[in-house]
């Protein structure tokens, strides 16, 4: 019985929410960041500490156009099960807005996810980050920049790669999820 309650319910929120306009992948951090369910983390470029590696000119470039990640994550469990079904539905529908070009799906032993970018061939506004667990939760990640190139993006990674960088700075997001 409690199942057909739970199901019903989220039903009755994703019709309700239908009727509505669609928030912006913005408005939807801000609306979850004070949400007890909801990790928030601001990241900014410099936690990256890459001052003092040897880059190429490409790839200080590259790392210069990075300005910050948002990250927002929803941990699951049993008593807020219904809410993670609402809240990725919401954010999936957010993702289908036809502003998000589509450039990789993932498909892992940890979940299923998505990267999509809002740009266009020549400069890219922000990268989109979203994976989900039915049993962990989901993470949503929005990578901010100024003059961010799609071919830039793989020289982010070369540079990260030279880098000793080891995750510092993320053991909030580590602990959110590991607990």
């Amino acid at each position: 019985m409690k199942k057909v309650i739970k199901g019903l319910l989220v039903i009755v929120v994703l019709v309700a929410g239908s009727c509505t306009s669609t928030q912006s992948l913005q408005e939807y951090f801000v609306d979850n960041s004070d949400n007890p369910n909801f990790l928030s983390v601001d990241l900014p470029a410099s936690l990256l500490n890459m001052d003092k590696v040897d880059l190429s000119e490409a790839e200080r470039e590259a790392l210069n156009s990075l300005k910050k990640m948002n990250v927002l994550a929803f941990k699951k469990n049993e008593a807020n099960s219904v809410e993670f079904e609402v809240e990725k539905a919401n954010v999936k529908a957010i993702l289908k807005n036809g502003k998000f070009i589509d450039l990789m799906k993932i498909n892992t032993s940890y979940g299923k996810g998505v990267v999509k970018y809002m740009g266009n061939d020549e400069v890219i506004d922000e990268v989109i980050i979203y994976g989900d667990n039915d049993e962990k939760g989901f993470m949503l990640i929005r990578v901010l920049g100024n003059n961010m190139k799609p071919a830039n993006l793989a020289k982010f990674i070369q540079a990260i790669q030279k880098s000793d960088y080891k995750g510092e700075g993320l053991n909030k997001i580590a602990d959110f999820i590991k607990s």
